[in-house]
């Protein structure tokens, strides 16, 4: 028996594999197991050669013929066994990067999804720059959305002077690149400029520099926007989801949603109109909530955008499922909107595991599978919000460690990003 404050020493088994550059028949294995003690530990290459001992340093096998090889790495310490497992598959062409052979092993995200759009977000700052974030941008995504630079408080600073610069080059970048842009958003009440917020005249002078706000934006990226979420997190999350008392809900009334859809529709018949809301998977009651509102827009509306951001653990398929389900239902365009799957949302991981990084690449296959069973007629896109762990939003916002995205902070694909590929298959 230990001491009273003693706490037991667990080594968990983990390892990782890649492709040898001089040999494409050859994997190279590595433990990437975690441990301040010294351990034994086994492999099983899955060759039928039985176990053999881990040596420091890589392991590279070879695998001469196309088939599935189960590799077991065993970690022993203090009379306690754990196992990691992975699949190896071998084609014609070598060892399958990530598992995934033939084609898929280099298609584009953009190339795989055939039926609906792959985004991101952007700012401007980043496609002026160009380098590797507008080369990923190029190879993988074909819709783009602002990550805050269209949105009120940076298009409309002060009254009657707009500013249109970020959102202009954003819009010029893809429209060189032969990519479409999702406006977002138009009404949000946590992207208002204070002198909105603090508005001198009287309400029928708000509603009118509101609809010209609308109308402005939209009529100069007619034709070069091809859609926007109007109205942004209208609802509270306490009971009832009533609406947040909003500058424009206090100064337009409750119809405040409808009317900017009105000015929307008005300013350009074309472009498709989508409220945007978060926890839609997650909440029936603010779910319910919404497609109630989304129910008295009538035809001003052309989609709903569920904004997913979840955790691997989390919302169940199911939920996800009645959000496509009501959606679909009601014959609207599905956004799976600001998509990103939280790895560390319990802080109990200080770099993403090997077993964590599985977890997570589960869930985003779920999704994109959910995603891509909808009808062809109500798909859209599909946003991933950010294109690398260190630039995610969830790192400030929950101040803690996590790797949420598709591409690690040096670019380079992830688990998740195959996972991505296999919700496609």
């Amino acid at each position: 028996m230990g001491s009273e404050g003693e706490t037991a020493i667990t080594v968990k088994a983990s390892f990782s594999y890649t492709v040898s550059t001089a040999d494409p028949y050859v994997a190279v294995l590595q433990s990437t197991t975690e441990s301040s003690v010294e351990y034994q530990s086994f492999w099983d290459y899955g060759l039928g050669g039985g176990i053999v001992s881990d040596n420091a340093g890589i392991a590279e096998v070879r695998y001469n013929d196309a088939g599935e090889y189960v590799v077991k790495y065993y970690v022993i310490y203090d009379g306690l066994t754990t196992i990691a497992t992975q699949t190896i598959r071998v084609d014609e062409n070598g060892v399958c990067p990530d598992g995934l052979c033939g084609s898929t092993s280099n298609i584009s995200l953009k190339d795989a999804a055939t039926t609906f759009s792959v985004g991101t977000i952007t700012r401007a700052s980043w496609v002026k720059a160009g380098g590797k974030h507008t080369e990923i941008l190029k190879k993988e995504f074909n819709n783009i959305t602002s990550e805050y630079e269209m949105k009120m408080n940076v298009m409309y600073p002060s009254q009657g002077n707009y500013d249109f610069s970020a959102a202009d080059a954003m819009v010029d970048f893809a429209q060189a690149n032969g990519m479409n842009v999702h406006g977002h958003a138009l009404i949000w009440h946590n992207a208002t400029p204070s002198w909105v917020e603090n508005f001198a005249g009287t309400n029928a002078e708000f509603e009118a520099m509101v609809k010209d706000y609308i109308t402005t934006t939209l009529t100069r990226f007619k034709g070069k926007v091809r859609s926007w979420d109007v109205v942004n997190e209208a609802f509270e999350d306490g009971s009832g989801h009533p609406l947040r008392n909003s500058v424009f809900r206090q100064k337009m009334g409750d119809d405040y949603i409808k009317k900017c859809f009105q000015f929307a529709r008005d300013a350009d018949p074309d472009v498709l109109l989508f409220y945007n809301d978060y926890n839609m998977a997650s909440s029936t009651t603010k779910r319910a909530a919404m497609f109630k509102m989304v129910d008295e827009l009538g035809d001003l509306i052309d989609g709903v955008g569920a904004q997913m951001h979840i955790s691997y653990e989390g919302p169940s398929k199911s939920n996800i499922e009645a959000v496509a389900d009501g959606t679909v239902s009601r014959g609207l365009k599905l956004h799976f909107a600001e998509l990103d799957i939280r790895a560390n949302p319990n802080k109990d991981i200080t770099t993403l595991t090997d077993d964590r990084a599985q977890e997570q690449r589960a869930k985003y296959k779920e999704v994109v599978q959910i995603y891509n069973s909808i009808p062809l007629a109500n798909k859209f896109a599909l946003t991933i919000w950010g294109v690398r762990d260190n630039e995610s939003w969830l790192i400030d916002f929950w101040g803690n460690a996590d790797w949420p995205l598709l591409f690690d902070s040096n670019y380079n694909k992830k688990a998740a990003y195959f996972g991505f590929l296999e919700g496609l298959q």
